[in-house]
């Protein structure tokens, strides 16, 4: 393995591929003046200040002090360019998709409504933080009475959250909104939507906001109402097992996978090995038309033209300018700095502006043509790259991927998290030292990349991997148990 890594012939940085001392020699002019730690920038060249550090081909931030050959570039002597609000111009730079399409399928399960689910599930979503409790107990007794037997039903679990009561305004329709979102999701092969009885999170109104839905497979449940709410709870469960008895797994092609994209602990690698190898993924998946999502906006500010000129139209692009400057001005609304990232984590995984963040992070949307944008709590309507509102933090944007109809979430990191959303979630590691310490939270090693080993092989395995996936091979949060759903919130609680 190399020492270091240029990106881009434009760059005036490498990135350190490991730890390197001092007085190590990575260009043939190029000695080190200091220690570098992996996944950290040194400078290629002088770089004076004021001067920008071009790292994958794009400026990330402008230099603060004069950086010598050999040093390292970090938060100490950069400093990033961007600003607030900016007027874009439309101008398209598509490419032509590298991959053709083939005969791969996945075994799902096909719904009455023309979905297809990757998991066979029975969940119980509350419409209010206040019965989570019961649903646990639902959940205890009917696997008792059950001996334990869910089958044809992989897992049994409740969406707990902590919300739907107390809210105004938009947190009250974006918590009604995911929570509509996650009832009719494909991976349920039954739902039981259990409330309290007076909160206003109106069970009845969310109930209407569905739109049609299998009554034998969806059923409803006000605590207040009933004696004894448990027993009628199991009573529930009894009844919609009953209508999933013949559910079973069937191939399915490609084209209706509906995957994610997402990192999170990111570090110097995740732009040069994980997000990369997610990028030809969803570029290879769009080829078999299928639908790829890209989330969690603040970490596109800095590469926003880039994905910009991908528009599928000029209606396309002032969407993805409206997804952009909507999500400055909720920063401004809240006197917050745009540009308050990387996170410590990121800095000292060697990722130093948001611009440097940024254009790792995008590099998970390939080189596709993006053909929608959708709000948050929106569903997927488009097959293809599609783009969804929803801030950075992992819990929140994992759980609004899933919420747009994504059947799993794929989600690469550098420093590692053990989180899952009620999807499934795989964990990508950029790095093998991430891997090999971390298995019972990581599921793909992506450091292979910087090792030799070729990417196309590294693709075609990953494809594989996800295939069974898809097929039915759980991942680490579903065999840790660690299912989250995160609703986001902006406004006033009562």
């Amino acid at each position: 393995m190399k020492d270091t890594l240029i990106i881009n012939g434009r760059d005036n940085v490498a990135v350190a591929l490991r730890d390197l001392p001092k007085g190590t020699r990575i260009e043939s002019d190029v000695e080190l003046s200091e220690d570098a730690a992996r996944g950290h920038k040194i400078a290629l060249q002088d770089i004076e200040e004021n001067n920008n550090v071009v790292k994958y081909g794009f400026p990330i931030g402008h230099a603060t002090k004069p950086i010598k050959r050999g040093s390292i570039v970090h938060t100490h002597n950069v400093k990033t360019n961007l600003n607030d609000i900016q007027t874009y111009i439309f101008t398209q730079k598509l490419n032509d998709n590298p991959f053709k399409r083939s005969t791969a399928v996945f075994k799902g399960y096909k719904r009455a409504n023309g979905s297809v689910g990757i998991r066979n599930e029975l969940w119980i979503v509350p419409t209010v933080g206040c019965v989570n409790g019961i649903a646990d107990l639902i959940i205890e007794q009917f696997k008792q009475e059950r001996d334990g037997d869910i089958t044809p039903f992989e897992n049994v679990l409740v969406l707990k959250h902590n919300y739907g009561c107390s809210q105004l305004g938009d947190d009250h329709a974006q918590t009604k909104q995911i929570l509509a979102d996650a009832i009719v999701h494909p991976n349920a092969g039954g739902v039981l939507v259990l409330g309290l009885g007076c909160e206003n999170n109106n069970i009845n109104e969310l109930r209407d906001s569905l739109g049609e839905y299998d009554g034998s497979r969806v059923q409803f449940l006000l605590s207040q109402d009933v004696e004894n709410e448990v027993e009628a709870g199991v009573k529930c469960l009894h009844a919609i097992w009953k209508a999933a008895t013949h559910d079973h797994r069937e191939e399915v092609p490609l084209s209706e996978l509906k995957i994610g994209l997402k990192c999170g602990g990111s570090d110097g690698f995740s732009g040069i090995t994980a997000n990369p190898l997610l990028g030809r993924f969803s570029d290879f998946l769009t080829a078999q038309g299928g639908t790829t999502v890209l989330t969690e906006v603040p970490e596109m500010f800095g590469a926003e033209t880039i994905l910009m000129e991908r528009a599928e139209n000029e209606k396309v692009f002032k969407k993805i300018v409206g997804l952009i400057n909507d999500f400055k001005q909720y920063f401004i609304d809240h006197n917050q700095p745009v540009y308050e990232n990387p996170s410590p984590g990121n800095k000292a995984g060697g990722i130093t502006t948001l611009e440097d963040k940024s254009l790792g992070c995008t590099q998970k949307a390939g080189t596709s043509t993006i053909v929608d944008v959708l709000p948050y709590g929106g569903r997927l309507k488009k097959q293809g790259l599609n783009l969804l509102s929803a801030p950075g933090n992992d819990l929140v944007a994992s759980s609004a991927l899933a919420a747009s109809g994504c059947q799993m979430v794929l989600f690469t990191t550098g420093r590692g998290t053990p989180f899952g959303s009620f999807v499934p979630t795989v964990k990508i590691a950029t790095n093998t030292p991430l891997y090999e310490k971390k298995r019972h939270w990581i599921d793909y090693n992506a450091g292979a990349l910087i090792e030799d080993v070729l990417a196309d092989l590294v693709l075609e395995d990953f494809i594989q991997y996800i295939i069974r996936v898809a097929s039915g091979e759980w991942v680490n949060n579903e065999r840790n148990n660690f299912r989250e759903l995160a609703i986001f919130k902006t406004g006033v609680t009562l």
